[in-house]
């Protein structure tokens, strides 16, 4: 996804080449000399008009602003994701002992996974692609998790023994971790709050995957740790997307990873 944007500089915004000159033209921003106007595929924008990346959006790249205008569903999707995973997080670290994971059950369910699930289908109609994937593919995540920990869908009884059912989960958490490195390869030229946010949970799912696998409880307790710290990385990114100068007093900054094309243009 590095090569995903490129800047072609124009020698006016009439007479220079548009994007149809390029076979490629769909994966082009091209700007004007005086950098008013960009090109995103065949449509022209003014630069003033377009939408940076931004974490509190889940928007990983320059974007045109959508048709429809409803609220920012991201701050929604990253909290419900954010609290499944910390208290999900706290009891793979064993934090004070705690190894049982159904209190986990009820939030996998209907926070992490109904309510996060609804908030992708809004990143859709809002038109950012990649948080309706990211939120429904995580909000279908907790509730297949759910599944897995609910007696009366016989999931974990269908094995024989609890070897093989362990090396299942450790199956099912590789694609995830599959899954997850994908995502984060398309936030790396986002911001840094967005990218650590699918780094860190890339690593957690893969330590996870090493914990079921190996079976190696230190791998598990690592990948609680990281998972706390991936929890907050996903508040902080729901907050910038929620706060603003009319309700806090404390607004979040978004810093551009380098190569990013966001500079300069505001965020939703």
């Amino acid at each position: 996804m590095a090569d995903n944007y490129s800047i072609t500089s124009m020698q006016d915004s009439e007479k220079a080449r548009t994007p149809d000159d390029d076979e490629n033209s769909l994966a082009r921003v091209v700007l004007s000399q005086n950098e008013e106007y960009i090109f995103l595929g065949r449509q022209k924008f003014r630069k003033s008009d377009l939408y940076a990346a931004f974490g509190g959006t889940l928007n990983p790249g320059v974007t045109a602003p959508p048709i429809h205008k409803f609220g920012n569903p991201a701050p929604l999707g990253l909290s419900a994701f954010a609290l499944t995973t910390f208290v999900l997080s706290l009891i793979n670290a064993q934090a004070m002992g705690v190894t049982q994971t159904n209190v986990v059950v009820g939030l996998a369910l209907f926070y992490g996974g109904l309510i996060q699930l609804l908030a992708g289908m809004w990143e859709m109609a809002v038109e950012n692609t990649f948080g309706a994937l990211a939120l429904s593919s995580y909000g279908g995540f907790w509730l297949s998790y759910a599944v897995l920990n609910i007696p009366w869908f016989g999931v974990a009884s269908a094995y024989e023994q609890s070897r093989d059912f362990q090396v299942a989960v450790g199956f099912y958490l590789l694609g995830w971790t599959i899954f997850t490195s994908m995502l984060c390869l398309c936030t790396m030229k986002s911001t840094v709050a967005f990218f650590l946010l699918f780094f860190f949970l890339a690593i957690t799912f893969l330590m996870l995957t090493v914990g079921e696998l190996a079976p190696s409880v230190n791998c598990t307790r690592a990948g609680g740790v990281l998972g706390v710290i991936t929890a907050f990385i996903s508040w902080y990114n729901a907050y910038a997307g929620l706060s603003t100068p009319e309700n806090s007093y404390l607004q979040v900054s978004a810093v551009p990873l380098p190569g990013s094309v966001s500079r300069g243009l505001r965020s939703k």
